[in-house]
């Protein structure tokens, strides 16, 4: 098949990334390492003994720096729908997050313990129709706000992608309802044209609990 004229816009953007050209350099297994890298550095997420989730892992990038943020002191809990090569102090679970039965294997897996941070760079497969992606990118991060509020311990932090589109305001106004202060960041490492911020809810509020059913709610 022939390429699109979008799709060779694409892959020259790509080759010429000076991200991509580095993660190759430096053994990241994506260009997005360097905006979880980027954000860390502003709002230090990652301390020792942490326990840590990554919604959306594949095929690793995030997890691996923050595999190494954690220095072998704490544990990193993966999730995708794609396959994902193993890393060292990283647990994955492959299955789709929007499955009951995969979230509650995600849930065995901790094994008890409130979460101290939770990640997600989820996004759905892009089809071009504009409306119809959008809805399923905020259906994606509604489902990790939920697991966020209902499994980080109070005071926990949570790290998300969110395309500004529609749904974008209700959603802000839901982080803002469970987390202490709710920061808007635009890495470096991100495209200039894309859409992309990440929300960083710090400081969950209250009874997880308490807070996962106002958030249902607000679905």
């Amino acid at each position: 098949m022939k390429r699109s004229k979008t799709s060779k816009q694409w892959m020259r953007e790509h080759v010429t990334d000076p991200f991509v050209k580095r993660a190759k350099q430096e053994g990241f297994r994506s260009r997005a390492a360097y905006k979880l890298d980027e954000i860390d550095e502003r709002d230090h997420l990652f301390k020792p003994g942490m326990l840590v989730v990554d919604l959306g892992a594949a095929p690793g990038g995030w997890s691996q720096l923050a595999a190494q943020k954690l220095g072998g002191r704490g544990k990193v809990i993966a999730l995708d729908v794609l396959e994902m090569v193993g890393l060292s102090g990283v647990i994955f679970i492959q299955g789709d997050f929007r499955e009951d039965k995969v979230l509650a294997q995600l849930t065995d897996a901790l094994e008890g313990r409130r979460v101290d941070l939770v990640i997600s760079d989820m996004a759905p497969n892009i089809t071009g129709i504009s409306l119809s992606d959008q809805a399923r990118s905020m259906h994606l991060v509604e489902l990790a706000l939920d697991f966020a509020v209902g499994h980080l311990k109070p005071g926990g932090d949570f790290l998300v992608k969110v395309f500004q589109g529609e749904g974008f305001d209700a959603f802000l106004k839901a982080m803002r309802q469970n987390f202490r202060q709710v920061l808007n960041r635009k890495p470096d490492a991100s495209r200039g044209r894309s859409s992309e911020v990440y929300l960083l809810g710090k400081g969950l509020l209250g009874k997880p609990e308490l807070n996962a059913e106002k958030s249902a709610d607000m679905a």
